[in-house]
């Protein structure tokens, strides 16, 4: 069995206006991770992802690069306790 973990990121750069959000949703449904990404007034991205804790790792290294005319400066990890709260992923406001 495969450890569940939870992960809340922060991706900075330039991360808004390049589609990261609608990339960051199809690369968490492809890897069965499940949580919500949204842009932050800041201009960072924000996202919780929940499942097998190498599904998470792969989408969290996804956004490391994130999609082609994004240009990814950091992304912060926070590890927070499982909590199996998300029925799937979405994009929320």
């Amino acid at each position: 069995m495969e450890k569940k973990v939870r992960a809340h990121a922060v991706i900075a750069g330039r991360v808004q206006g390049v589609f990261f959000r609608l990339e960051t949703y199809r690369a968490a449904e492809r890897h069965s991770v499940f949580g919500w990404v949204r842009n932050k007034r800041d201009g960072n991205v924000e996202a919780v992802f929940e499942g097998d804790e190498k599904n998470v790792l792969s989408v969290l290294e996804w956004c490391k690069q994130g999609p082609p005319i994004a240009k990814v400066a950091n992304v912060n990890v926070e590890w927070e306790d499982y909590t199996g709260e998300f029925n799937g992923f979405e994009i929320t406001y």
